[in-house]
């Protein structure tokens, strides 16, 4: 792929391809949640309006006056999350373009290289985790006490998109592996100094 003689084997199974396709998948993951929770809108804001006005959980005076029962303020959390998620989608989806444009050797011309890369891809797995472990699993999972909710419980998908954006977030951070060629090489130069 690249004029330096890289082998195609050395791109296609790097980690670089690893966490180019998981920023692609989980874009596109991100875009149809998004596109679908707005032609769906009775059923997710129902869902929504569920979880605030814990009708369906189990009841507590200590903790029953914790529930939002305004069907404006559900409305503004369903608009939000879905906005969230759309730009969740855009910045990994901008993750992927450069992901791409790296492992085919042409950042120059995009003016984006690999920290870019580097940088909306963990962006957009942080905005992931803030929006299902911050706002799923411990706003709506604890908080209004989604977790015993009859009639919505949302909480094992929030931790499905949780782990997959923690796995994103670890495999972008890794560092780069040396080949054994570059270590050999690096030991040498180190041992004549």
């Amino acid at each position: 792929m690249r004029r330096s003689g890289t082998r195609i084997l050395d791109v296609v199974g790097s980690r670089r391809m690893a966490v180019a396709m998981l920023a692609t998948i989980t874009g596109f993951y991100y875009l149809f949640v998004a596109v679908t929770n707005c032609m769906d809108t009775d059923t997710n804001r129902h869902g929504v309006a569920a979880v605030l006005s814990m009708r369906s959980t189990i009841h507590n005076a200590g903790t029953d006056w914790r529930a939002i029962t305004s069907g404006c303020v559900a409305l503004v959390a369903y608009i939000l999350v879905v906005i969230w998620e759309f730009l969740i989608a855009f910045v990994l989806l901008a993750a992927a373009a450069v992901w791409g444009r790296v492992l085919t050797g042409h950042p120059r011309r995009l003016r984006a290289g690999v920290d870019v890369a580097v940088k909306l891809s963990s962006l957009g797995w942080t905005m992931a985790m803030l929006l299902f472990a911050g706002g799923f699993l411990t706003v709506a999972g604890e908080w209004f006490r989604m977790w015993a909710n009859k009639e919505v419980n949302a909480s094992s998908a929030a931790l499905q998109n949780f782990l997959i954006a923690a796995v994103g977030l670890i495999l972008v951070h890794l560092p780069e592996s040396i080949r054994p060629q570059q270590a050999t090489s690096s030991r040498e130069e180190s041992s004549r100094r």
